[in-house]
């Protein structure tokens, strides 16, 4: 699976990498149609509690794209409320295939 990240406005660390990585992976080895995950990263403007944004999207070939976007204090918390959402929106696809 082709995993890409993008930071949107600042820099991103190595942990937070590694972090998002293996959360993605995860959901790669449960649904081995997933071929690719954009995820993006941004902090919302002004500097507040709940300012973490994770938009992940995944794709499936001939299918249309899978998108879950949450909002948190981390950016950890975001993406595993976006990936626990993805994983929703994944198993019901998987029912009705």
């Amino acid at each position: 699976m082709d995993i890409r990240i993008n930071a949107i406005h600042f820099d991103i660390s190595d942990h937070l990498v590694e972090f998002i990585n293996k959360k993605v992976e995860r959901l790669g080895r449960h649904y081995v149609d997933v071929t690719e995950a954009n995820v993006n990263l941004k902090v919302i403007k002004p500097e507040s509690a709940l300012n973490k944004e994770a938009s992940v999207i995944v794709t499936i070939p001939g299918h249309e794209d899978f998108v879950a976007t949450k909002v948190a204090d981390t950016f950890e918390e975001a993406i595993d409320m976006s990936l626990e959402a993805l994983e929703r929106q994944l198993e019901k696809f998987k029912g009705k295939k």
